[in-house]
């Protein structure tokens, strides 16, 4: 009878450890779900206390030892008052007396298909955004696709539209598209050697309709609508078919001028439109951009009377589609390396 009791007792533990493992991996699994469900995550970084706690690395590390443990103690001390006083605010529902700079990070790629994470984080800040705060994009990009950077430009114009002050820091290069971006702001600053400019639209189509026809290769396009199809890459292109396309792209590039001239009304349109590009004081010069300095200068200065916090929205990717953008992103440095080094650009 005692050995049934232990029996018993034995496989009731031995069941509940069981009903224990599997609810926790139906929660494991719950919890996953609903992780994969969620297309990305928005991360936030006070970059106002980063660079604080360099600071206070940095004068510790030209400091003697006995030096270094007084400011210690005196750091303690002055951290536990910090966290008393935020702890009041808190309670009491006061905000930090501080307005808020939010910094985002535009990288721009020929498709511009950061703009899937540019609005998440556009539409993150003007949730919370108040009059008093301000959005710092940091933009890098030589252009791209006209559609993809129009779009770029609208969801920078919510930030306008939303009362919210907007500057643009170009440290390496804000050119066509990236300019269609950048002249949206209140305020535009460029390093010294920035390339700013390129209003103008570009297009190169490669035919290869005599190599297939010396090869007797028969290519056929059927269309509906006398312009549905332009130029091609493997029929014969007509002079109709050009003119129409030429056409095409002057009409884009009165757009772009026209968004350009509305965005930045005293600019001279018609003496930058001309598809040239300038270098950071050349640009200020000519009314594309409004002074001269880095990024990091600027971050730097706007620390004195903001907090200054990173918004960054990052996109979960599959394992293939890893690999294919890093492949596309390794074709967009290329071409940026060209236009770069070229005599005049490509976009």
């Amino acid at each position: 009878m005692e050995l049934m009791s232990l029996y018993g007792l034995f496989l009731a533990k031995v069941v509940t450890v069981v009903v224990a493992i599997a609810a926790l991996v139906i929660l494991a699994v719950s919890l996953g779900q609903r992780k994969a469900k969620r297309k990305g995550e928005l991360q936030l970084i006070n970059l106002s206390e980063d660079y604080r706690e360099m600071q206070r690395e940095m004068r510790l590390a030209r400091m003697d030892q006995a030096e270094q443990k007084i400011r210690t103690k005196e750091l303690k001390k002055q951290h536990k008052v910090e966290a008393k006083q935020k702890k009041q605010r808190a309670k009491t529902g006061a905000s930090s007396t501080k307005p808020y700079l939010y910094v985002l990070d535009f990288k721009g790629s020929m498709d511009a298909h950061e703009v899937t994470s540019l609005r998440e984080e556009i539409s993150a800040v003007l949730a919370v955004a108040t009059p008093q705060d301000e959005v710092l994009l940091r933009l890098e990009s030589p252009g791209g696709v006209v559609h993809g950077y129009g779009l770029a430009a609208s969801q920078l114009t919510r930030l306008r539209q939303g009362g919210v002050r907007l500057t643009v820091a170009v440290d390496k290069v804000a050119a066509s598209g990236g300019y269609m971006m950048a002249c949206v702001a209140d305020r535009i600053i460029a390093a010294p050697f920035a390339i700013i400019g390129s209003i103008g639209v570009v297009a190169q189509i490669p035919n290869f309709h005599r190599l297939l026809k010396k090869n007797d290769i028969d290519m056929e396009l059927h269309t509906a609508g006398e312009y549905k199809r332009t130029l091609t890459l493997f029929g014969e292109n007509t002079e109709q078919g050009r003119e129409k396309f030429r056409e095409d792209l002057n009409d884009t590039h009165v757009l772009f001028k026209d968004f350009v001239k509305q965005q930045r009304p005293s600019l001279d349109i018609d003496s930058v439109a001309t598809g040239e590009h300038w270098f950071g004081t050349q640009a200020r010069d000519n009314g594309l951009i409004d002074g001269i300095g880095t990024s990091d200068d600027l971050l730097i200065a706007e620390m004195e009377n903001h907090e200054v916090i990173a918004v960054r929205y990052t996109r979960r990717k599959r394992f293939m589609d890893r690999f294919t953008g890093s492949a596309a992103e390794s074709v967009d440095r290329l071409l940026l390396r060209w236009w770069q080094r070229s005599e005049k650009p490509l976009l």
